[in-house]
């Protein structure tokens, strides 16, 4: 590991709770509500979404070695695995990219709760649920916030024109401070990057 690398890990453990609660609530259109309300709302449960078996299970061992010191549990790793894989794809989202984004801003910790009561993995903040979702949707739950979140930043990337740099900053409430879309990237690159069988980082 390069000392680079390492100074970057770091300051990523200092920095596990980041501030998505920092995220503005505004007013949606009827057609972007109804969207992002259907998307939160489907009862679909969290599979691998890959072109065969085999590039999934290697997917998700290798990912899950990643995170053994975070999350102890085999079970509970390959769980949540399966569910940011299927959530992002769905979502049009780089598995990876996500990855390095619930590392900043919950350290992979399900119930972190940030002072302005930003909730879960991905720090939703429970205007959302008012927005878009049912007063009986739990933010804690695990498939529940990922979908929330993924479904947020869909939303932010749009609104952005697909400009991710400005869709994360508006998720962290910080548009256009480069601070925290840097982390996210280097979370993402230094910690999450895939590589395929022949050893080259795999473009999703």
């Amino acid at each position: 590991m390069t000392v680079k690398k390492a100074l970057f890990i770091c300051l990523l453990a200092a920095s596990a709770l980041a501030c998505a609660g920092a995220q503005k609530e505004e007013a949606l259109s009827t057609s972007v509500q109804s969207a992002m309300a259907r998307s939160v709302g489907d009862g679909i449960q969290p599979r691998l979404v890959f072109d065969n078996r085999a590039e999934g299970e290697a997917w998700l061992n290798e990912m899950s070695n990643r995170l053994v010191k975070k999350i102890p549990d085999e079970f509970m790793r390959r769980k949540l695995l399966t569910a940011v894989q299927y959530e992002a794809t769905r979502a049009g989202l780089d598995p990876q990219m996500v990855l390095g984004l619930i590392n900043v801003e919950s350290g992979f910790n399900r119930y972190a709760l940030s002072s302005v009561g930003a909730r879960g993995l991905m720090q939703v903040m429970p205007f959302w649920v008012r927005q878009i979702g049912s007063a009986d949707q739990n933010l804690f739950d695990m498939n529940t916030n990922l979908r929330y979140g993924c479904t947020i930043l869909r939303y932010y990337l749009d609104v952005e024109n697909g400009d991710l740099f400005r869709a994360l900053g508006r998720y962290n409430g910080s548009l256009g401070r480069p601070e925290y879309p840097n982390m996210v990237y280097g979370s993402w690159k230094n910690l999450f990057a895939w590589k395929d069988i022949g050893g080259n980082i795999a473009s999703k």
